[in-house]
């Protein structure tokens, strides 16, 4: 249909109208300019066509469509912003069809961008969550912004967890597309924990969970190094379930080390082992929720030991598969069992006379020196 630009608002209007009042189809010339006076409407689809028929010879070709149809086009050459005071003749359906192919295009566009944004997001917290914080966030970006069906993100670091050594850790970040979607998944990390004496590496890969604590970067490197790491897990049936994971460098599955685990019922309680051992930190309550925070995450944690009144500065860690803790002097040497109870035993016995000089302050033990000054009553000699 072609129509005078400047009549685009008057048409839209009187259409409008006309379908308000039932009528439901327009009939036209395909080669004139139409306006409200050349263009006829019908209530019913069969007297436009046949209105079409009559209409057509040599000359001249006639066409229906719906009003809804005609409608839809004058709505959006107002909607595309176009001067309408132009005089000007244009095919409708053919700009009112390109105006809303562009439309959808940059919606499309939009939305695109938009998810890309919110996948970019969603993929840096996953990261920050795992113990990555925000250094890869740049070349996470630089990567997406590709395409590619998947890609890795290579690191190389120290770490020392505090103690005197300097361990190299190099860390391969696996991400991969959605063969549904264009949005881009956090799959794995594998782990090569590089020992400064110079041994071949150890390594292992970590998987995201989807429904479950994945494990983070700080907790992989405790695990490899041989400590114990406290997770709440689910099983395949969805249902929560806490244990703790130990490494076990004599089996491999999928050529991964087994991870052994220690589930809630196997009865390993952290706070009372480290309650038999006289641990200073214990003794407030913030010192010792932390030392048990820290202790869960696998970590070999510095705390003070006080024994006969001494203090001094050891190493715990969590040994749930014999139900105690790992107790090593400032130079990491393993303190045996017996010495951690008979520290533990020496403390206690120390309180418990301090406790008994206080509560018997007139005792006369410890001081020989101390006269009885008590009357002795005497005797009455028997007659």
């Amino acid at each position: 249909m072609i129509i005078n630009l400047a009549d685009t608002e008057m048409m839209l209007s009187f259409a409008e109208e006309m379908a308000h009042n039932g009528h439901r189809f327009v009939a036209f010339n395909t080669d004139e300019v139409i306006d409200t006076y050349t263009i006829e409407f019908f209530r019913k689809s069969m007297d436009a066509q046949e209105y079409c028929l009559v209409m057509t010879n040599d000359a001249d070709y006639f066409q229906s469509l719906p009003v809804e149809s005609l409608i839809y086009d004058l709505r959006a050459i107002l909607e595309s912003g176009i001067d309408t005071t132009q005089n000007e003749a244009f095919e409708l359906y053919g700009f009112a069809q390109l105006f809303r192919e562009r439309k959808e295009f940059l919606e499309n566009n939009l939305n695109l961008d938009t998810m890309n944004e919110k996948n970019l997001e969603y993929l840096k917290d996953q990261l920050k969550y795992t113990g990555f914080g925000e250094t890869f966030d740049a070349e996470l970006k630089q990567n997406m912004m590709k395409g590619d069906k998947d890609f890795k993100i290579m690191h190389t670091g120290i770490i020392n967890n505090g103690l005197p050594n300097k361990d190299t850790l190099t860390v391969e970040l696996n991400f991969k597309k959605s063969e549904q979607s264009d949005m881009y998944f956090f799959n794995s990390y594998h782990v090569n924990l590089q020992k400064e004496e110079k041994k071949p590496g150890l390594e292992q890969t970590f998987y995201i969970n989807k429904d479950s604590a994945s494990i983070t970067m700080k907790e992989a490197y405790n695990l490899m190094e041989g400590r114990s790491v406290n997770k709440d897990l689910k099983t395949k049936e969805g249902e929560s379930y806490n244990c703790w994971l130990k490494m076990n460098f004599k089996e491999s599955e999928s050529g991964n080390f087994k991870l052994n685990q220690y589930h809630q019922n196997y009865g390993y309680d952290l706070e009372a082992s480290l309650s038999k051992h006289s641990i200073k930190e214990l003794n407030t309550p913030q010192y010792k929720e932390d030392l048990l925070n820290s202790l869960k995450k696998g970590n070999l944690q510095s705390v003070t030991f006080v024994a006969g009144g001494a203090e001094s500065k050891m190493y715990v860690e969590a040994n749930p598969q014999f139900k105690t803790v790992n107790v090593y002097d400032t130079n990491l040497q393993r303190i045996n069992n017996r010495e951690s109870k008979e520290e533990k035993k020496a403390e206690s016995e120390k309180e418990s006379v301090s406790k008994d000089q206080k509560q018997n302050p007139d005792s006369d033990e410890g001081d020989p020196g101390r006269k009885d000054n008590k009357v002795k009553k005497r005797k009455t000699p028997t007659l």
